[in-house]
């Protein structure tokens, strides 16, 4: 609980209302935006407030009472006016005798306001082996030791978002989650990493977890010790797949169609083969979708076989798989693609493909009463617009977009990371219900995520222009208020780590 006996007084509220309260700096104290304050009542009645702007003003002095004029409306006692820093502070949270709510009332005008301090937030920590850590709670640049940490389960199936702008900590951010994460164990993760970056080949990386091996799947086609090797068959992939990735014309899209029915699983290969069929299609159509097959998959006919210039998509191979992929995440295993050597719409087919699958799968468990039995599952996006903005999703639509609208019900989420949220349609950011801000200095991305944010930011337009790197705000359904947070280091977080205790404690919002 908290007690803020012969803590120093930082300010005064001397005025405002139940969005911005107005706070006097005294005691020279320097405060900071996102700082959290309290004002206290008694150590069992406290609001926390918090700082979303500031200016220059000057105050009446404390010193000597003020009485600008006497009866006659004559000046009496001159008043002393000194310079004053004044803070914009919003109540964010109320304690009173164990009940923790949105604040219904104000603090009293004049009321003392203090630094809050890890005790004020005790009563929020609990335990469970399903959460997944953030960071630590921060108070402008101060970092509090006390964990943020949301459930597991909640926060993946509802879907979370990362928007920032380059090198504010996109990447360090997910390799911290994605490491408790694989403390629990109970959460399939697909990761589909276009630097290869995530595994750790060359520094730290998750490989370095103390349960890597009996969580993590790492696939490439680059195989090292202990990894599997990423080789799609063709046979796996079916029309719907390249939804959002490549853009047929409806005479191409029949084609497609009527090869599909024809050869079932084997489709891919009678179209680059130009096998005939009953129905008639003209050999201009079968060349564009040849070209656009090779520009994708980088498949080939050559003496009769079908050839690949990678080694990730076979004819051949890699029948196994997706089965096997589909199998990790099911039990709750993080897999990590290596996707460095495809480009883009290679990278997206595959994640389409298993994306597809996983979603099949669980929406018929649901139907069969299974879906309890299975681990959840997240797949991370990065560069998110790529599959996700209005063009991409404009017609039918793709599986991620379906997942971002239909997958809480089946227990499959998405962490989509972006520095544009401003492209993605409302109706997607709308499904996502936990949006880990990091700092951004675009207006017009700072408007479409505070438009899109669960709790209102409408006041914190300067707080996320100037977060710097590893500082964030985590707006969900599941905390009480926009908590700002501090993630560590990744490299900390490796250099640090032992195998995790069973259960672990952390603020639960």
């Amino acid at each position: 609980m908290g007690t803020g006996q012969g803590q120093k007084t930082v300010g005064r509220i001397v005025g405002g209302d139940s969005v911005s309260l107005e706070i006097e700096g005294l005691n020279e104290a320097t405060l900071e935006l996102d700082e959290l304050l309290v004002s206290e009542n008694s150590p069992s009645d406290y609001t926390v407030l918090k700082i979303n702007g500031m200016r220059y003003g000057t105050s009446v002095s404390n010193e000597i009472p003020v009485k600008a004029v006497d009866a006659d409306h004559k000046a009496d006692t001159p008043v002393r006016e000194r310079d004053a820093m004044f803070y914009m502070a919003r109540p964010v949270l109320r304690y009173n005798d164990g009940r923790l709510g949105i604040p219904k009332v104000i603090p009293a005008i004049w009321s003392q306001v203090r630094r809050a301090e890890k005790h004020d937030f005790e009563f929020l920590t609990n335990a469970s082996p399903d959460t997944i850590f953030i960071g630590k709670i921060r108070s402008g640049s101060r970092v509090l030791d006390i964990d943020i940490r949301l459930n597991g389960r909640d926060l993946l199936t509802h879907h979370v978002m990362i928007p920032a702008t380059t090198g504010r900590g996109k990447s360090n951010l997910v390799k911290v989650m994605l490491w408790s994460i694989l403390n629990s164990g109970r959460f399939g993760i697909l990761l589909l990493d276009s630097h290869d970056e995530y595994y750790g080949r060359t520094g730290h990386g998750l490989r370095e977890h103390p349960y890597a091996g009996e969580r993590l799947a790492y696939y490439s086609t680059d195989s090292v010790p202990g990894s599997y090797s990423l080789v799609i068959n063709l046979e796996s992939i079916e029309p719907d797949h390249f939804e959002g990735i490549l853009s047929f014309t409806e005479a191409q899209k029949q084609a497609i169609s009527l090869y599909h029915r024809t050869f079932r699983e084997k489709w891919i290969e009678a179209m680059v083969k130009g096998k005939e069929i009953r129905e008639s299609v003209s050999d201009i159509t079968i060349r564009v979708i040849q070209r656009k097959l090779r520009r994708v998959l980088g498949i080939y006919e050559e003496g009769g076989k079908i050839r690949c210039e990678n080694s990730v998509f076979s004819a051949d191979s890699g029948t196994t798989t997706l089965r096997d992929i589909v199998r990790f995440l099911e039990s709750g295993k993080t897999v990590i693609l290596d996707t460095s050597r495809l480009g883009d719409d290679g990278e997206l087919l595959i994640g389409s493909i298993v994306a597809g699958r996983i979603f099949s799968l669980y929406r018929n468990y649901k139907g069969s009463g299974e879906l309890d039995t299975k681990a959840p599952v997240s797949i991370v996006i990065e560069e998110a617009p790529r599959i996700l903005s209005e063009e991409k999703i404009a017609e039918e639509g793709n599986i991620y977009s379906t997942i971002a609208r239909e997958g809480r019900k089946f227990n499959v989420g998405l962490i989509a990371i972006t520095q544009l949220t401003s492209v993605i349609p409302r109706t997607i950011l709308s499904n996502i219900n936990t949006k880990i801000i990091l700092g951004n200095e675009m207006a017009i991305e700072r408007e479409a995520i505070i438009n899109s944010a669960v709790q209102d930011l409408s006041d914190q337009d300067r707080s996320i222009a100037s977060l710097d790197k590893g500082e964030a705000i985590v707006s969900s359904i599941f905390t009480r208020f926009a908590v700002p947070v501090y993630t560590p280091e990744f490299q900390q977080i490796v250099e640090s780590s032992e195998k995790p205790m069973k259960h672990q404690e952390g603020l639960i919002m």
